[in-house]
């Protein structure tokens, strides 16, 4: 499973939702480190790197053929650097067709969410990723179990009913 994300999006017809709850993903990003040393897109997608036109090709496509992609982040505030980081950058994530939406933690303590990070797939398949401490991938894992997809349903549904749109989700 070398690109699970992408194997997920290859088949999904309708939709798919990505559900991020850390506040810190891999800290040694060679992006990141640009980041803080001042480095910015200006919100202009022609400036991002050659690395993201895939991603940008993907979900331009996924998107053509009616499939909807929301992307939903739990954050705590006062937000993190990596937050402010994915914050500035996700102009990119909308400008090739995601839909974007924060939610404060605060916000979001009664409700039943999965332990971890996930995809979701027409609303019939669930990938968890599992983090290190620090925010490295160590492992994902496929579900199908009715129940578990339920759950993970439900609770992405919550949170992208409370979360606010990227747009109007101002830092704190």
């Amino acid at each position: 499973m070398k690109y699970p994300v992408r194997e997920g999006l290859a088949k999904t017809q309708r939709s798919a939702v990505h559900l991020e709850m850390r506040d810190s993903y891999t800290p040694d990003d060679p992006e990141f480190a640009r980041w803080r040393a001042g480095h910015r897109y200006g919100n202009d997608p022609a400036k991002l790197p050659a690395w993201w036109e895939s991603w940008r090709d993907l979900v331009g496509e996924m998107t053509a053929r009616g499939v909807e992609m929301r992307r939903a982040r739990i954050i705590s505030e006062p937000v993190t650097e990596y937050i402010r980081y994915e914050h500035d950058l996700t102009f990119a994530n909308e400008a090739a067709g995601e839909l974007v939406r924060w939610l404060p933690r605060r916000k979001a303590a009664d409700i039943a969410l999965p332990g971890t990070d996930l995809w979701m797939f027409d609303n019939s398949s669930v990938l968890f990723t599992y983090f290190s401490g620090d925010g490295e991938v160590v492992d994902r894992e496929w579900c199908t179990q009715p129940a578990v997809v339920e759950l993970v349903s439900s609770a992405f549904e919550a949170v992208w009913e409370r979360a606010t749109p990227h747009e109007d989700y101002k830092l704190t």
